[in-house]
């Protein structure tokens, strides 16, 4: 059974609290930069004409591990900013057991579980862009050039909006008190554990939005901000009707999208 934590969940005080933000904006921040570097050098035929089919040779190893990097960071970029609340919990949590005497795992042990999660999926979202560069159906953005597949995955980012896995991956992100008195566990281990699980609910949250960026461009950055957004708000949003409704539309939009995109093709 689920240990409960061994105190009140309290408030950080604000000279914690600023430093512990800046830190994962600043992380954030660099992540966003190493993503704008690559854009800017990719090759002038990419940006002038998105449309091209790649013309590359099979991966070596060394690919697969620079493409592996770019998606680790991409998504640092796009997912640290909203585990800012639960971070800032369980720091709190830190801060009270080190004043009563009873040292807890640092709160990089939470984050580093949180972000390993996303390396995880970075290896299957590395996996799944070999695939379809194998396959001859990405552009020199990294798009998609078969509109069947497009619209394929606007359907499925669509369904999976409005079932009921992703209302309950939600709810986990949404309510970090919740979480943690559920999946505390005590030491450095439980700390990357809880940070691990609750990555697991996140990926559960947003991995059919992420398999967007195979339509949009995985290097349009653009199209990364805007997904990027969607999932913070959604995620850091409060529990309250037009909120519960955001992630309906969009289901229905994505939907719709897909359609029209599967109708539309050749």
């Amino acid at each position: 059974m689920p240990l409960s934590p061994p105190f009140p969940f309290p408030s950080l005080p604000k000279r914690d609290r600023i430093p512990i933000l800046l830190a994962l904006i600043g992380v954030s921040v660099l992540a966003w930069a190493y993503v704008v570097y690559l854009w800017a050098k990719m090759p002038a035929m990419a940006v002038g004409a998105p449309g091209m089919t790649i013309q590359m040779q099979s991966w070596m190893p060394a690919d697969f591990g620079f493409m592996f990097l770019m998606w680790a960071i991409m998504m640092v970029g796009m997912m640290l900013p909203s585990v800012a609340p639960m971070t800032l919990l369980y720091a709190g949590m830190v801060r009270k057991a080190e004043r009563q005497g009873t040292p807890m795992a640092p709160t990089m042990a939470f984050v580093s579980g949180y972000l390993a999660m996303w390396c995880v999926f970075s290896v299957g979202a590395t996996l799944a862009q070999w695939v379809l560069h194998e396959a001859a159906m990405l552009s020199p953005m990294m798009m998609a050039n078969n509109q069947t597949l497009g619209g394929a995955l606007f359907m499925l980012a669509g369904v999976y909006q409005l079932t009921p896995w992703k209302t309950v991956c939600l709810d986990h992100c949404r309510s970090p008190a919740h979480f943690i008195a559920e999946n505390w566990r005590p030491g450095a281990s439980g700390a990357f554990r809880l940070g691990l699980h609750h990555g697991a609910f996140c990926l559960g949250c947003c991995w059919a939005l992420m398999g967007l960026l195979f339509v949009g461009g995985v290097m349009n950055l653009l199209w990364i901000a805007v997904i990027a957004i969607f999932v913070f708000v959604e995620k850091v949003l409060p529990v309250v009707d037009w909120s519960l409704r955001l992630g309906w539309f969009a289901g229905i939009g994505l939907l719709l999208s897909g359609i029209g995109m599967l109708v539309m093709a050749p």
